[in-house]
């Protein structure tokens, strides 16, 4: 695989990490690009120069070979180095498309296109690397951008029909549903640059939580002597029902990529596959690892996205609750922290100091996952905010 190495971002914090339904905007719309819109780091000729703890470079790397973005556009990941000893994997959310409304950027897109303008230097939460409060300071970072419409979990190039409306014609578009090869690409350069880290935290939020238990367990074989935590971030909701449209997974080739893989999916049918057997198959395979998921109580993204799956869901609380259910009743190293409130992620928003949850702080309970300490499931009590409060900024 030919890498490309870009260059250093010089940091400086201004924005939160958004990904798509992650701001107000966005929530309102599911927009397709919910990145910022121009970066605010200075590409630097040194692309060579360390990173010292806490001031936080960004090197972007552009893998080539076969990764591509949606649109066909070139697809780059950014890398902080720090402490080699300890490292944070986090996959980008960005929404996802499996039909040709939401799939056409022309139509009601409900994806993150390209990677065109992300800019690890507007992010937030955990990549404040000034914030002194942060439990990742000392950690080297890996961030797996998204832009390919199926949750990193891929492996097709699509054909769709779109409609004709008044804007233009009726015709067909192709999505490059190429997330396992992106992530892969990702995961390649990381066991090629870390030969031996002691401590591993993998991550993701939105889009991008899905498939992190799935990666956490895959890392965990390339790291046999590694601490190993995972966290997914604000997807627990999604549950199946007998009106799911269930067409995601056969647009992307998920199932098909993971059954040709790994035999605990072999018999897994279309019908059959749910996120949670993501956690189940990847907790069973690898007890030692800690698995956690983060939700607010009443998440507006996850309900829209429900919906666009033909899935309403009057209360998300019942869908999680039901999905921690089901994950518990096979597995034991299965943590949750559900907060109160409707908004979307919490690991790239400035709340990741500030939220609590039945009086436990979420900076608090997720360093201690980090640290791969025992962390207790939370819930909160009472889950509704009041308006002004529910908010996110």
């Amino acid at each position: 695989m030919h890498v490309r190495l870009i260059g250093i971002l010089s940091i400086t914090f201004t924005g939160s990490l958004v990904v798509a339904g992650c701001t107000p905007a966005a929530e309102e719309s599911a927009a397709a690009s919910s990145e910022p819109a121009a970066a605010t780091g200075t590409l630097v000729a040194d692309s060579t120069r360390s990173t010292e703890s806490g001031s936080g470079d960004w090197q972007v790397i552009e893998p080539g070979a076969d990764t591509v973005c949606s649109d066909g556009s070139a697809y780059r990941f950014f890398v902080r180095a720090a402490d080699p000893a300890k490292l944070l994997v986090y996959f980008q959310g960005g929404g996802a498309c499996w039909f040709p409304e939401n799939c056409d950027t022309h139509l009601q897109p409900s994806y993150k296109v390209n990677v065109a303008d992300d800019d690890p230097s507007r992010y937030d939460g955990i990549f404040a690397l000034t914030n002194p409060d942060n439990p990742f300071l000392e950690y080297s970072m890996v961030i797996a951008p998204y832009c390919t419409a199926d949750t990193h979990m891929g492996d097709r190039q699509t054909s769709y029909q779109a409609p004709a409306t008044e804007d233009h014609t009726a015709h067909e578009l192709t999505i490059h549903h190429r997330g396992f090869v992106n992530s892969n690409a990702v995961l390649d350069w990381i066991y090629g640059a870390y030969s031996n880290p002691a401590e591993i935290f993998v991550t993701g939020s939105s889009a991008g939580s899905i498939p992190s238990p799935y990666f956490a367990w895959q890392i965990a074989a390339q790291y046999p002597g590694a601490r190993i935590a995972q966290l997914g971030d604000a997807s627990g909701g999604y549950r199946r029902s007998a009106t799911t449209n269930t067409d995601r997974m056969l647009q992307w080739g998920t199932l098909d990529y993971l059954a040709s893989r790994h035999p605990e999916f072999s018999e897994v049918t279309e019908d059959a596959f749910n996120y949670e057997l993501l956690y189940i198959k990847a907790a069973q395979a690898r007890p030692d690892i800690l698995f956690a998921e983060y939700d607010a109580a009443e998440d507006t993204v996850q309900k829209r996205f429900l919906a666009l799956g033909g899935s309403t869901a009057d209360s998300l609380l019942d869908l999680l609750r039901a999905n921690h259910r089901d994950i518990r009743a096979e597995v034991s190293n299965f943590r949750t922290y559900v907060g109160p409130g409707d908004s979307h992620t919490i690991l790239g928003r400035p709340e990741f100091y500030t939220a609590e949850s039945d009086g436990v702080r979420i900076r608090d309970w997720v360093a201690d996952l980090a640290a791969y300490r025992t962390v207790q499931n939370v819930e909160c009590d009472p889950c509704v905010l009041p308006a002004a409060a529910g908010k996110a900024d």
